[in-house]
């Protein structure tokens, strides 16, 4: 029955959380950013001689500039200040690389940043990673500024994360933003390095970061133009060939100019001229008539035209090849025996999951999940589903907490046939 006036108003109020406290500017105000060789190794040397762990960051112009390179590198530390520094103008840093050897870097979602600073060879020898630390304490949001306020008390503005940071000069408000960022988070490492200790969670944080933190550069996308916006609008495979070429011409124009794509040509516009499969006419479909489209509207017909002229057995598959299991939406029809044991696993890795107070998919990867359930070890003890949870990558504190249940779970499913066409793993 739904609640009368009364009714509500005789319910206790929700606590209100006291209002946080807004973070307008950094305490020792804006940094000069460091652009020159002589002042790297100045900044360089108050972070050495600094305590404690290093705060980090990096902003990228993703949107504007074509790959994630860094235009901005941020870093804090007790004794030495925030310093700010323009990887484009000082390209070598190795001054700061030596001065930061040995020391804790805490970083907020660790594995968006590590690739661009690796590119300007600044790579840490130990790591907390915030975001990654919020999720192992069950924190429904782990956004840095949902952090900060959580934990801290502090407003942090986000107003300019998704800029344009290769503009030059960065204006000054930018900079606040950026140096504000590092500012708080040593201290959010503490709050949340507390709650894990206090939680039993902190081995299991460590083993994480680590993984992190030594996980190797990501391998180019296999058919990276698979990943166009609206790909499920193509059906025939001469469509999905015109939009294979343009992808490719649009990625050689958005390099050579170090724009982002999206810039150089919308994904819709490119899904769009794909359905038509014409070169004719192109500057007058949706996504073509823009100045930017029409400067390259010779290499977007030649791409179309070269895809049209393809013989079939050059034309893309309709499915593309992967080294994994199919989607598991498929599984039912093609693999019942397979669809079992997924239900099975899944099941019982979220019940753990909400014991433990942490997401299913940081006790156990989906795609560990998916490739154990499609192609499961010979026998479902707990010695044979550990090793084959190992081998697909799972850390020892996630095996040590599933492995029991997994192999009951999988004992209880039907009784198994090889799945079609299985894929090694």
């Amino acid at each position: 029955m739904p609640a009368t006036s009364a009714d509500a108003d005789d319910s206790p109020a929700a606590p209100e959380e006291p209002p946080a406290v807004p973070l307008l500017e950094p305490r020792d105000g804006v940094p000069e950013v460091v652009a020159a060789p002589a002042a790297l190794r100045e900044a360089a040397e108050r972070l050495a001689a600094g305590t404690g762990p290093v705060a980090v960051d990096a902003e990228r112009a993703s949107g504007y500039r074509y790959g994630q390179r860094a235009y901005l590198v941020q870093l804090r530390r007790a004794g030495a200040g925030t310093v700010l520094v323009d990887p484009i103008a000082v390209p070598e840093l190795g001054p700061l690389a030596a001065a930061l050897r040995g020391t804790e870097w805490v970083l907020h979602a660790a594995g968006q940043d590590l690739p661009c600073l690796r590119e300007v060879d600044l790579v840490p020898d130990a790591l907390f990673d915030t975001e990654l630390a919020g999720r192992l304490l069950g924190f429904p949001r782990v956004a840095l500024a949902t952090l900060v306020r959580q934990e801290l008390g502090l407003a942090l503005a986000k107003e300019h994360s998704a800029v344009d940071w290769s503009r030059r000069p960065l204006p000054e408000s930018w900079l606040s933003y950026a140096a504000l960022d590092v500012e708080v988070l040593v201290a959010l490492r503490d709050r949340l390095d507390e709650a894990l200790r206090a939680a039993g969670k902190r081995a299991w944080a460590q083993e994480e970061f680590e993984a992190v933190r030594t996980a190797p550069p990501t391998p180019p996308r296999q058919d990276p133009w698979r990943r166009l916006s609206g790909m499920h609008r193509l059906r025939g495979r001469r469509e999905l060939a015109v939009a294979r070429q343009l992808w490719y011409a649009r990625d050689r124009v958005a390099r050579t100019r170090d724009t982002a794509p999206g810039r150089v040509l919308p994904d819709a516009a490119i899904i769009t001229a794909a359905s038509h499969r014409g070169s004719d006419g192109l500057a007058e479909l949706p996504g073509f008539t823009g100045r930017g489209a029409r400067r390259h509207l010779r290499t977007w017909s030649q791409a179309v035209a070269e895809a049209n002229a393809l013989p079939e057995e050059k034309l893309p598959p309709v499915t593309a090849h992967t080294d994994g299991p199919p989607p598991p939406r498929a599984w039912q029809e093609r693999a019942p025996q397979a669809a079992a044991r997924l239900a099975a696993v899944r099941a019982a890795v979220a019940a753990i999951a909400e014991q433990l107070s942490l997401p299913a998919e940081n006790l156990l990867p989906p795609d560990v999940v998916k490739r154990l359930a499609w192609s499961p070890p010979d026998r479902f003890d707990q010695p044979s589903v550990s090793a084959r949870l190992t081998g697909l990558g799972a850390r020892p504190w996630q095996v040590e907490l599933t492995a029991d249940a997994v192999a009951s779970a999988l004992h209880e499913t039907p009784a198994d046939r090889p799945a079609e066409d299985e894929h090694p793993s």
